[in-house]
């Protein structure tokens, strides 16, 4: 660790310079715990069913609680935090994280667990967009992109291990160890956040509080009718009543954003190319990708009759991949630009899905499958760390808190569209009633998964080539 004085750029104090190692992990682990639980509930939700004699509709809400203030928060925590201060609201979403975490391992009843998680979720928006933004202001220019690809690796870590995480509870473990191990590891990351980060801010004029109120209620409400849109009906009153009322709430927001004095997104940064481009290929990525791993998480389990664990082993070629070849592809960027890494981790993504969709069946083996998995997992690890490179770069520094937001946010609704789109595709040709019925939804749910795929690469190609691309964060295209 060095001890020599740094020049800080606008809104940073004057720090003395760290290692990179110990920015990564400070900024890592919270991240890596965060991503974790995003994941690893699903897997060990039969035993948590037990012990808490909860009902299939307290089961969604243990996964709801966390994924719709997460998902509708990421945007005006990174708002809040480029005014109040980026360190001080990282520390203070770890350790809300860490609280609630700890709640969910005492919760004796499903009210408190679905509870707990809607905190857990709160802590975790505050986390994930400044995770990057406080990286990004913490390394020296000429490491940064070295520096986002092994971000993106650790984020990667947690993708992998959280189901393999979650089955190993399912088949022994006390289920609440799942929550437990965030208390220490909170603690810490609380003390080397403190002692490794120095704040920054970005954006000084006052808060947006109409703006926060209208794209937090605005998201939840799209979120929410995603998310029960397949259960509901689409055309449901419920369902159909909230989405609309979403989409005027995001309407509202605009136009605010257009005549606020202080607008928590400004909408200049749409003028970038690149920012905008960025937005949709992170949208179509993830609608694609993760609404199909939601459904090939479960083929081992409900057409091979695979336990937890054991289908959370088979899936790790696809999860694993990434944490080795993020940090590879964040090398890599300043020598071939974000274009060439987004557009070809998309076309593998693709092909992997492509292969998949058509080398299903009831009785393939898992070496069938493997080389697919494989493929679409260095597909996912040449995207990770590029989006996050492009989307930090194509804005001024003052934004990139925002910018991280916007993109995170943008991200996980893509992950909720993709989850019920595809899963309505697959209950449109398919049930769970029989091994070959699972199949028969499962074929047609993911070559629309490869298709949407597709189309983040197709959108990948408007961004700009590698002699447009800045190595340094705080210029646009």
């Amino acid at each position: 660790m060095t001890t020599s004085v740094m020049a800080a750029p606008p809104g940073v104090s004057p720090v003395r310079s760290r290692s990179l190692a110990a920015v990564l992990i400070a900024v890592g682990v919270p991240m890596f715990m965060v991503t974790l639980d995003n994941l690893v509930v699903t897997t060990a939700l039969p035993v948590i069913r037990e012990s808490l004699g909860a009902s299939l509709a307290d089961l969604s809400w243990f996964v709801n609680a966390y994924t719709l203030p997460f998902a509708a928060l990421l945007l005006t925590a990174a708002a809040i935090g480029d005014r109040i201060g980026r360190r001080r609201l990282f520390v203070a979403g770890i350790a809300l994280f860490t609280l609630a975490s700890a709640a969910c391992a005492l919760a004796t009843e499903p009210w408190m667990l679905t509870a707990a998680r809607a905190v857990q979720g709160v802590g975790g928006a505050m986390v994930m967009p400044l995770s990057l933004t406080l990286l990004a202001a913490a390394v020296p220019e000429r490491m940064r992109n070295a520096a986002i690809g092994i971000w993106g690796g650790i984020s990667g870590l947690g993708v992998a291990v959280g189901p393999v995480v979650g089955g190993a509870v399912a088949e022994g473990l006390d289920w609440t160890w799942i929550f437990w191990l965030n208390v220490p590891i909170g603690l810490l990351a609380i003390v080397l956040v403190r002692a490794v980060l120095t704040e920054s801010h970005g954006g000084r004029g006052r808060l947006d509080p109409l703006g926060l109120v209208l794209i937090s209620t605005g998201m939840f409400a799209l979120i929410w009718g995603v998310v029960h849109g397949e259960d509901g009906g689409w055309t449901s009153l419920s369902v159909l009543g909230t989405l609309i009322a979403g989409g005027v709430l995001i309407a509202a927001f605009v136009a605010w954003e257009r005549r606020a004095p202080a607008p928590m997104l400004p909408l200049r940064l749409f003028r970038s190319r690149a920012f905008s481009a960025v937005n949709v290929v992170a949208f179509l990525f993830s609608v694609g990708v993760f609404g199909s791993v939601f459904l090939l998480a479960q083929f081992f389990q409900v057409v091979q009759g695979l336990g937890p664990f054991g289908s959370g082993i088979r899936t790790l070629p696809w999860t694993a991949a990434p944490m080795v070849v993020a940090p590879i592809a964040g090398l890599l960027v300043g020598r071939v630009g974000s274009r060439f890494l987004i557009v070809l981790g998309q076309v593998l993504l693709g092909a992997g899905l492509l292969w998949v969709a058509l080398g299903t069946a009831v009785d393939v083996g898992f070496g069938s499958l493997a080389p697919a998995f494989v493929l679409a997992g260095i597909g996912m690890g040449l995207t990770f760390a590029p989006l996050s490179t492009v989307a930090l770069a194509s804005v001024d520094r003052d934004s990139q808190g925002v910018a991280s937001g916007t993109m995170n946010m943008v991200r996980e609704f893509g992950v909720a569209v993709g989850v019920a789109v595809l899963a309505s595709i697959f209950a449109a040709h398919g049930s769970y009633a029989t091994p070959s019925s699972y199949v028969d939804g499962l074929v047609p749910a993911v070559l629309v998964g490869a298709a949407v795929v597709g189309g983040a690469a197709l959108a990948g190609l408007l961004l700009p080539g590698r002699r447009h691309y800045l190595t340094t964060p705080n210029s646009s295209y």
